[in-house]
């Protein structure tokens, strides 16, 4: 393997033996429990498990899994909070010989049904909390003990069997599921071994949902390596000051990231002042979204860019999580222009594509094309959208080449180097997630007022990303909207809840007939005009002078016009990123150091106004 000059080096002698590419990823986890059967595998709030204690917890869940049906290519379902169950029941379903969806507990009713729907063994993992929330399939708890009659061993699984589903939202109204199989997984770490050098001295920070692929370069970077996994539970990662502690606390060497989240967990480190030091990060990995190298520049100031290094990653579910890696570097701190993505890995190819399907030389923008063992297999249940975004190539010598269709822009910069410029079509990506603003629309129609509807993206400022929904209707707007963000959340994914409806008339296009977005980010603007010019006036009927700051800084963050004391954040259309943004703002204006644990009995005004007149009554004494 060719390795790029930027390669990050580790000083860690405890490395493990190479991956073996013709092994399962659970084979090759064997592999390294059999080698260091008692060091910590995973960490959570609750305790340690060891390489030894997960391999026998998730060998009897198998036992249980065969036992009930499930068997090689089946798909069995996940629901499990984080914690260290979710990786005995990630790891029980692959030994039953299955692959795993994983369904995020937070989902709404209507989400995780429908992947539960597709999961065709029948067969569900959940944790004792979550049990109920399994509809149309058999509940089996993570902590199953096998019956006197032990299912036989599954079937020697192969590389190129299923390992996970994972679910990503469809334009059609319905989400798609990416199947991957295990040889995709493990030859993303054995195409990476060169460039990151991770080790069993490596501790991973398990940050991202299951049902987002970030996750399995975190929980499989860990467990192939000999590594140990520090789960992060849902409340410490909307809290950047409690998890800045864990990563402390745990010595935590592997960080990964979207740059959202990193903003964030920047502004804690910069709070933390001289206990900052106290990091041990080796890498910091960003992904899942556009990286503006820009924002990095005041970590840089406290860390440097060697310690940790930040390497930058595009990547496509379609292909196994990553496809570039690129070392940031000096320069790019003040650059302007495309995201710089770098080299792809050493097992896949990039072609710059134009209108004609032709390949374009350097410096001509077209769609990027991806190639290689990262490709995953299709999606389920869809042939044709496989057919049309996975496709054969005959290249000049006659041979054939299977590709994969980004539907992402890129530029060739310079020799093997490549820059993201966005998406081709209307695909959007916020905070890591990756969004199709026609499956919302789509949700949005089935409204009997709603004739027709536009979502897009909006940045609120301070780096803030929001969708924006537009719908065509002649109803009374306040009540609508009210309606809408109900059914939303009844049936869609968090992060695929717009936080502003502005009711329009008709959609606006331009002479050529396309979406006019200048008008529509207009017709926003002066909203948020409108929202400003009235705070003011709000915000001065509340009682005291702090209920009345909050309430301003409430709908300057939110964009709207009224806040009630007991309207909660998130119904506003909050945002974990602007929820942070708020508090950041609070403790500024009050001098205050609150936290998102202030706000654990309900996030609105008349809980976080107690707070900040508790905290300033006590400094006052």
């Amino acid at each position: 393997m060719s390795v790029n000059p930027g390669a990050i080096s580790s000083e860690s002698q405890n490395r493990q033996a190479p991956l073996d590419e013709s092994l399962t990823l659970h084979a090759n986890f064997e592999r390294v429990a059999r080698a260091h059967p008692e060091s910590v595998a995973v960490t959570d709030a609750r305790g340690d498990l060891t390489y030894r204690e997960l391999d026998a917890r998730a060998d009897r869940l198998a036992a249980v899994l065969r036992a009930a049906g499930a068997g090689r290519d089946r798909r069995v379902g996940l629901c499990v909070e984080r914690g260290r169950d979710l990786i005995v029941g990630l790891l029980g379903i692959l030994k039953a010989g299955a692959g795993y969806v994983p369904v995020d507990p937070a989902y709404p009713d209507e989400r995780r049904d429908f992947v539960f729907a597709r999961c065709d063994s029948g067969l569900v993992v959940t944790g004792t909390d979550t049990a109920d929330l399994v509809t149309g399939a058999r509940a089996v708890p993570v902590d199953a003990e096998p019956g006197e009659d032990v299912a036989p061993p599954a079937p020697d699984t192969r590389p190129e069997d299923l390992a996970y589903v994972i679910f990503t939202s469809g334009s059609s109204g319905t989400p798609k599921g990416v199947q991957i199989e295990h040889r995709n997984v493990v030859r993303l770490f054995t195409a990476t071994a060169e460039v990151f050098g991770f080790d069993g001295n490596d501790v991973w920070a398990g940050f991202h949902s299951a049902a987002f692929d970030f996750s399995v370069w975190e929980i499989w970077g860990a467990l192939l390596h000999g590594g140990r996994l520090v789960v992060v539970s849902r409340d410490t990662a909307r809290d950047p000051r409690a998890f800045h502690e864990l990563l402390r606390r745990e010595r935590v060497t592997v960080l990964n990231q979207t740059p959202s989240a990193f903003r964030n967990f920047s502004h804690a480190d910069a709070e933390a002042g001289p206990a900052a030091a106290g990091l041990a990060l080796r890498h910091v990995v960003f992904g899942g979204e556009k990286l503006d190298h820009r924002m990095l520049a005041p970590w840089a100031e406290r860390h440097g860019l060697d310690s940790p290094a930040l390497i930058n990653m595009y990547g496509i579910t379609e292909t196994t999580v990553h496809v570039t890696w690129r070392r940031v570097q000096e320069a790019d701190l003040t650059a302007e222009g495309p995201s710089p993505i770098g080299a792809p890995l050493s097992d896949l190819r990039i072609d710059v594509v134009g209108p004609d399907g032709g390949s374009l030389p350097p410096g001509e923008e077209g769609v990027l094309h991806v190639a290689g063992a990262g490709l995953a297999r299709g999606y389920l249940d869809h042939p044709d959208l496989t057919a049309e975004r996975f496709f054969e190539r005959t290249a000049a010598d006659g041979t054939t080449e299977r590709w994969y269709d980004s539907g992402d822009l890129g530029v060739q910069t310079g020799p093997g180097e490549y820059a993201y410029l966005g998406r081709a079509d209307r695909q959007l990506k916020i905070r890591g997630y990756r969004i199709e603003p026609g499956e919302i629309e789509a949700r949005l129609r089935q409204h009997p007022a709603v004739r027709d509807a536009v979502v897009t993206a909006a940045d609120f400022g301070s780096g803030d990303p929001r969708l924006v929904a537009y719908p065509v209707t002649d109803a009374e707007p306040e009540a609508l909207v009210a309606e809408l963000r109900a059914e939303v959340a009844r049936s869609l994914p968090f992060y695929m809840a717009p936080s502003a409806y502005l009711c329009i008339e008709e959609v606006p296009v331009t002479v050529n007939g396309k979406l006019d977005q200048a008008v529509l980010a207009k017709l926003l603007d002066a909203r948020l005009a409108e929202t400003r010019d009235a705070t003011g006036e709000h915000a001065a009927g509340a009682a005291d002078p702090a209920t009345r700051t909050l309430r301003a800084i409430w709908s300057e963050v939110l964009g709207v016009e009224a806040v009630r004391d007991t309207d909660e954040f998130f119904d506003l259309g909050g945002t974990s990123f602007s929820l942070i943004h708020m508090l950041q703002l609070v403790n500024k204006e009050f001098g205050l150091s609150l936290n998102i644990s202030t706000l654990s009995k309900g996030a609105n005004i008349g809980v976080l106004s107690a707070a900040v007149n508790r905290q300033l009554t006590t400094a006052s004494r």
